[in-house]
């Protein structure tokens, strides 16, 4: 993993995930997809770790996508379904993830840039689902309903065409714009605005989130209800308006 992917992580418990290939534009080959899988495994598995960073290596690229030598040398059809390390997905994670986003974020660069609960880009990133230039498909692409509109991403979808950082900014793909030089810095801040919250209370929250999106209205209030119990029943839930009510920070457990 260390050859294609770096894992370092901050004192105040963030994991940044490089993917380290930026002479083939961090395009996911067999090594770096491995690396990604065990990146993400441990992320989950750390106790200590509690939001993770993922970006790209160099000034060009996020990740450029797949690897298409490799999909011609395997004559790839259907890919496996564990082939790409899609969090989510195929990677059962329960913490948040940011996509800090450098370069270029094309086809399955873009595919694991959504594929984080947030992100943040460089004014110099560019993102496109090329697809539809070289044949494949994008099915990974369906959740992006839920994030743009419609026609925008019918066109962006049909054309293959890039958007630029700040056009994925307007339409509401990424959350956050900076310099280049801003880009780790401002992921991290972002980390570290979700690392103030109660951790009991950020799961559930991102857990609404989600069943809000997998639901309709009155299913997901109902099971929104549902998983905030432990959140409501829990020590920190006690622990934070009386911190408020002493006027100090608050001492999480996560119990």
């Amino acid at each position: 993993m260390k050859d294609a992917v770096k894992f370092d992580t901050t004192d105040d418990g963030i994991a940044i995930i490089t993917i380290d290939r930026p002479e083939t534009r961090n395009a996911l080959s067999a090594e770096v997809r491995a690396g990604l899988f065990a990146a993400w495994e441990r992320f989950e598995n750390d106790d200590a770790l509690r939001v993770a960073i993922l970006t790209g290596a160099g000034e060009k690229a996020f990740c450029a996508g797949g690897d298409l030598k490799e999909m011609v040398d395997k004559g790839l059809k259907v890919p496996p379904r564990d082939m790409f390390p899609v969090p989510y997905d195929n990677i059962e994670l329960s913490k948040p993830t940011i996509a800090a986003v450098n370069g270029v974020a094309f086809a399955g660069g873009w595919m694991i840039a959504q594929a984080c609960d947030l992100c943040v880009a460089s004014v110099e990133a560019r993102f496109a689902v090329t697809e539809v230039k070289v044949g494949r498909s994008s099915p990974w692409a369906s959740p992006l309903i839920h994030m743009i509109p419609q026609r925008i991403m019918m066109e962006i979808l049909l054309t293959g065409k890039p958007i630029s950082a700040q056009r994925a900014y307007e339409i509401g793909l990424v959350n956050r714009l900076t310099q280049p030089e801003e880009l780790i810095d401002t992921a991290l801040q972002l980390a570290r605005d979700i690392l103030d919250g109660a951790p009991l209370s950020v799961k559930a929250a991102r857990e609404t989130v989600m069943l809000s999106t997998e639901m309709g209205r009155s299913a997901a209030l109902q099971a929104a209800r549902h998983s905030s119990e432990h959140c409501y029943n829990s020590h920190d839930a006690q622990e934070g308006p009386r911190a408020f009510a002493e006027k100090r920070k608050p001492d999480w457990q996560s119990k």
